[in-house]
């Protein structure tokens, strides 16, 4: 066949395609949703790495089998593992028990991008974590590279000189990187959003806009607030929203004789992470018992989690 490159779902599919799909065979959109691996990732495993060959049409389009999500989840599996992507095919190919520790992408790439931010190089910080994202999917990377980072960075930042002036480049960074992909993915989305909202008096929580990320990254549009709202504008920011669920993030203790009150009038599922979970992690496991709808998160990565087991992503 001819290769051509990948066309959007809304052109001209052509009879091999829509033939194809009948037969069962997967668009490399149904693999991305199914997998949580994007379609740039998918693309490029294939191009450098030859992880993943799908069957293409006369026009160009990618088509997937039941096999191929397989082995997907497979690759996954080794990279979660700490493997490098480059590594991954002959574990594939030759299946066996690994004894000793396999070489690894994460501590050369924290390191670089540590360097990166001590040198307030946002360039070099940005071509480093760009490298990453073309190559693993955003679960992969929010736990292998961007958690473990950021707490490095803090451990790095308590009592020590300049460690402000890293930390505001570093959010200020974070900030705009992320923010800016959640923008362009909501614009190609028109369902329902999740409201994110920073419930601590820091003017940044870190680890909210990479949950927001890691959400975008599901396809689900994602509205971010970095204040807190006061008890019944909350449920006023729902209701103008139409919002499938809120997310209140804070990485200190809150005022939990306030909830009832915070929460009234908000009739979507509600959902409380960050470091306070563990911080009140008694009386908060009482409280969904009371709360309609509440769950609880410690981390970007849990609350992920909780939000697809719910079906709200």
């Amino acid at each position: 066949m001819n290769v051509k490159p990948d066309t959007s779902a809304s052109e001209d599919l052509g009879a091999d395609f829509k033939k194809a799909l009948d037969e069962g065979w997967l668009p490399i959109r149904e693999v991305a949703r199914q997998t949580g691996v994007n379609a740039v990732t998918l693309r490029a495993w294939e191009r450098r790495y030859g992880l993943i060959v799908p069957q293409r049409t006369p026009k160009g389009h990618r088509l997937y089998s039941a096999e191929h999500v397989q082995r997907i989840q497979a690759i996954l599996t080794w990279l979660n593992r700490g493997v490098a992507v480059s590594l991954v095919k002959p574990l594939l190919d030759t299946p066996q028990a690994v004894s000793e520790p396999l070489e690894n992408d994460w501590q050369p790439l924290r390191q670089t991008a540590l360097v990166a931010v001590t040198q307030l190089n946002e360039r070099g910080l940005d071509d480093s974590i760009n490298q990453a994202m073309a190559l693993y999917p955003p679960r992969t990377l929010c736990e292998q590279l961007l958690l473990p980072l950021l707490a490095e960075l803090e451990q790095r930042w308590q009592g020590q000189f300049g460690g402000r002036m890293e930390q505001v480049f570093f959010y200020s960074w974070l900030r705009s990187k992320f923010g800016a992909r959640i923008y362009h993915n909501n614009r190609q989305l028109r369902s329902a959003p999740l409201l994110l909202i920073n419930h601590s008096d820091l003017p940044l929580e870190p680890q909210l806009w990479l949950t927001a990320w890691l959400i975008s990254s599901a396809d689900c549009p994602v509205q971010v607030f970095d204040w807190p709202l006061p008890a019944g504008e909350l449920a006023l920011a729902t209701d103008h929203l139409q919002a499938r669920g809120v997310l209140l993030y804070s990485s200190k203790a809150m005022n939990l004789a306030q909830l009832p009150k915070l929460f009234n009038g908000v009739s979507c599922p509600k959902i409380i992470a960050g470091p306070t979970v563990c911080i009140h992690h008694a009386e908060l496991s009482a409280r969904t018992s009371e709360i309609a709808d509440l769950y609880l998160a410690e981390d970007p990565l849990s609350a992920h989690q909780v939000l697809v087991q719910r079906g709200l992503i």
